[in-house]
C-alpha cells in the first residue's frame, strides 16, 4: 500500500494534506483498494461547516457503499468536480487528482488527533 510520509491520515481511512488553514482530503491507497472500482462519488456538503467524523459524502463502489467522514472540524470550500465525471480517479490518483474536499479548518488542535504515516502503516497491517 502507498502511505506517503508527507499526509496525515485517520482511523476511518482519510488523508490529509494541510497548506495553513487548508486541508484537502481523500481517501487512502489502503481505502480505494478495499472498496474496489468506484463507479461513483456523491458529496453535497459544499459551503457547510461539519465536525470531524461527521459524514461529508458517500462513495460508490461496484460491491459496498461506503460513507467518508471529516478529518477535521471546517467548512467545506471546495469539492472536486472532476470525481463527478470520473470517479475512478480515486482508484487510479488517491492522493492526487482523485482528491475528494478542500476544508477550511475550524480547530487546528484537531490536526494532532491525525496518525503520521508510519502510524497509519501500523493503523492498517
Amino acid at each position: 500500500m502507498n502511505v506517503l510520509p508527507e499526509l496525515k491520515y485517520s482511523s476511518e481511512h482519510e488523508w490529509v494534506k494541510i497548506d495553513g488553514d487548508i486541508a484537502t482530503v481523500g481517501i487512502t491507497d489502503h481505502a480505494q483498494s478495499q472498496l474496489g472500482d468506484i463507479v461513483f462519488v456523491d458529496i453535497k456538503t459544499e459551503g457547510e461547516t461539519l465536525s470531524r467524523k461527521e459524514v461529508f459524502g458517500v462513495v460508490e463502489a461496484v460491491k459496498t457503499v461506503a460513507d467518508v467522514f471529516m478529518p477535521v472540524s471546517g467548512e467545506i470550500i471546495e469539492v472536486n468536480q472532476a470525481i463527478d465525471a470520473t470517479p475512478e480517479l480515486v482508484n487510479t490518483d488517491p492522493y492526487g487528482n482523485g482528491w475528494m474536499i478542500k476544508i477550511k479548518i475550524a480547530n487546528p488542535a484537531e490536526i494532532a488527533d491525525l496518525m503520521d504515516a508510519d502510524a497509519y502503516k501500523k493503523y492498517i497491517s
